[in-house]
């Protein structure tokens, strides 16, 4: 059988509900498992497929526990029953034990303060330790495994359960993962030892299974300089180098997995695809690569007996389904989505390519417009992902881009891979050290001017839109060109000196401009030239731009500027701030609202099309009851 968690959106609670069903191999026998009201997340079968555990706040609960569910029958039961809320939930092996991360509860002091409303805090420092806890499977008994003045970030278990790999860091903030280590230390908390020093941060942690040596992705190069696609490396599980475990293997790392002690498992970013390879640890130069199409594979987990993967599949007529895969073709499992793609036209999709001004190819991904005549222009919305080191694969992309919906306007939808990418190599990746907007944004307008000389985009009806180092990128666009009749900027900087210092992470902004901005003969020039705000006279395009209030990433400030900046200079624009909301906007009417917004706006500036503003399932059931 396999278990997942599907997600929904409930209007009443203002979020997307998620409840666990299953499914047989063969996709049979589809059956929803949970209900509950708040809904459950991070389900995890134990050893022998007999109980299913996951996340949920049941009843009074104030925070969410580890809950058990058995698959012969029965209720759900809280097997946990902590002062904080878990979370990352892992089975020991033989299935006595179930492991879950959780900070550290707040002090009879500070409950009180905050009862007063004597609440001042100081920044950056009021976070709480996360450690790692174990609870008896048979009598819920909570054992502590770790301690001090730091916080587990991630862990894995032996497949013997006899060790534990985690990565520690001085604190649990995003800024401070660079400083974390790989550590290992005995099932029950005993022999710690730390297994690397370097200046990077580690992910996804793993023992191999003769137990000799640890597994780990690090977005660094063979001598943990940073800055560089994600890659595998080992290190011994008894202490020794840390090493690059193939060097020569070319492509980002979104996963990796051990399939035996010899050979590793990875998902490989490829730019507009991602793909399963195996990696022979003894001749890593000969990566295998198992699937190959117009795809990107998440959530994938790789069950060694018998050797089988589990994965959702993104598809230019799918928005994701889940899919296994033994040997040979992989198969779908599920139909989720079916009567979704019955029902409305969906966009076609293509992978298009460019050079850029100075040579470079590019390539990126054209939705079309679902009434697409061949001959005819059409408007161009061009979409920059975030990051920037990512990459927009196939599939249907974010809730806050909806390419689909764009396209059935009947407007192009273009998501160039601009240098800053992933999935093509470290030079690509690194073009933008030293100098962020050195090449980016020609690769996407170079990628404009292609589409306009092919005769598909209309160069009167052009939009540029984007989310975080998309935002960046629209914020860079209008001030380099006119030639963009509307423009939506989200999360997007507009100095990049005070966002160094608002954001929660530098790590990654340092190499870009080649230090600090506070350092001695900090190299201010280099922020300010690649700035937006130093050339925001030149924007005559009208922009609206979004934010949420609570955004640690790109802070509100910066929104704040760009968007006094147009105002001041005649610019039609608007500047629109999300309650409660981070870097990626959550609240179902949040995303409606921003949709409404940049649609209008779109329609008005670029389209010259009328826009009924939709509204939410409840409100149009109010609207249809009205006499």
């Amino acid at each position: 059988m396999i278990a997942f968690v599907q997600d929904a959106p409930d209007w009443t609670q203002n979020k997307r509900v998620g409840h666990i069903w299953r499914v047989g191999i063969d996709g049979q026998h589809l059956e929803q498992l949970t209900r509950g009201e708040r809904g459950e997340s991070t389900l995890r079968w134990s050893p022998y497929g007999r109980t299913l555990a996951f996340r949920a706040r049941r009843g009074d609960e104030e925070d969410t526990q580890v809950q058990v569910l058995p698959m012969a029958g029965g209720e759900a039961r809280a097997l946990s029953a902590h002062v904080t809320a878990v979370s990352a939930i892992q089975w020991a092996p033989d299935g006595s034990r179930i492991y879950f991360l959780a900070d550290e509860a707040r002090t009879i002091e500070e409950r009180a303060r905050a009862r007063k409303k004597d609440d001042v805090f100081q920044y950056d420092e009021q976070f709480k330790q996360r450690q790692l806890w174990s609870v008896e499977v048979a009598s819920g008994k909570e054992t502590r495994l770790t301690t001090g003045d730091s916080s587990v970030t991630s862990y894995g278990v032996s497949p013997d359960g006899t060790r534990l790999v985690f990565e520690r860091a001085p604190t649990p903030l995003l800024g401070d993962a660079e400083h974390g280590e790989v550590w290992t230390m005995n099932a029950d908390g005993t022999a710690e030892a730390a297994l690397t020093s370097n200046g990077v941060a580690e992910e996804d942690a793993s023992i191999s299974p003769d137990g000799t040596a640890v597994l780990f992705r690090a977005a660094a190069n063979g001598t943990f300089d940073s800055y560089y696609q994600s890659a595998i490396f080992t290190v011994p599980v008894g202490g020794g180098a840390a090493r690059p475990a193939a060097p020569t293997f070319r492509y980002d790392v979104e996963a990796a997995s051990w399939a035996d002690s010899q050979t590793v498992l990875v998902v490989a970013n490829m730019g507009v695809h991602s793909e399963l390879f195996s990696i022979d640890l003894r001749h890593p130069d000969a990566a295998k690569q198992i699937t190959d199409g117009n795809h990107a594979l998440e959530d994938w987990s790789y069950l060694a007996t018998p050797a089988r993967h589990v994965f959702v599949l993104q598809e230019p007529e799918h928005p994701g389904e889940i899919w296994t895969l033994t040997s040979g073709t992989p198969e779908r499992v599920t139909d989720v989505f079916g009567a979704l793609t019955k029902s409305f036209k969906i966009a076609r999709q293509e992978r298009v390519s460019w050079t850029s001004p100075d040579g470079q190819p590019i390539e990126g991904l054209l939705f079309y417009p679902v009434d697409y005549m061949a001959g005819k222009k059409y408007p161009l919305v061009v979409q920059t992902h975030g990051g920037p080191a990512s990459s927009d694969k196939f599939g249907w992309g974010g809730r806050l881009s909806y390419a689909e919906v764009l396209a059935g306007r009947n407007c192009f939808v273009f998501r160039p891979n601009y240098r800053g990418s992933t999935g093509y190599g470290n030079p690509f990746l690194r073009d933008m050290v030293g100098a962020y907007f050195r090449n980016a944004h020609l690769d996407v307008l170079s990628g404009v001017d292609w589409l306009v000389a092919q005769g598909l985009a209309d160069p009167d009806r052009l939009i540029k839109m984007g989310w975080s180092a998309g935002g960046h990128m629209t914020n860079k666009v209008i001030t380099f060109t006119t030639r963009f009749k509307a423009a939506s900027s989200g999360a997007g900087a507009a100095d990049w000196v005070s966002m160094y210092a608002q954001s929660d992470i530098r790590s990654y902004r340092t190499p870009w401009f080649g230090g600090t901005p506070w350092q001695a003969s900090a190299p201010i020039e280099t922020y300010w030239e690649n700035s937006p705000l130093k050339y925001v006279s030149n924007v005559k395009t009208p922009t609206i731009f979004f934010v949420g209030q609570d955004d640690p990433r790109v802070p509100m400030p910066q929104s704040v500027e760009m968007f006094r900046a147009l105002k001041s200079l005649g610019v039609p624009t608007h500047l629109y701030v999300a309650p409660r909301e981070g870097h990626g906007w959550q609240e179902l009417r949040h995303q409606l609202s921003k949709f409404n917004a940049e649609m209008a706006w779109f329609a008005h500036y670029a389209l010259d099309i009328e826009f009924t503003p939709e509204i939410p399932p409840e409100s149009a059931v109010k609207e249809l009851a009205r006499p």
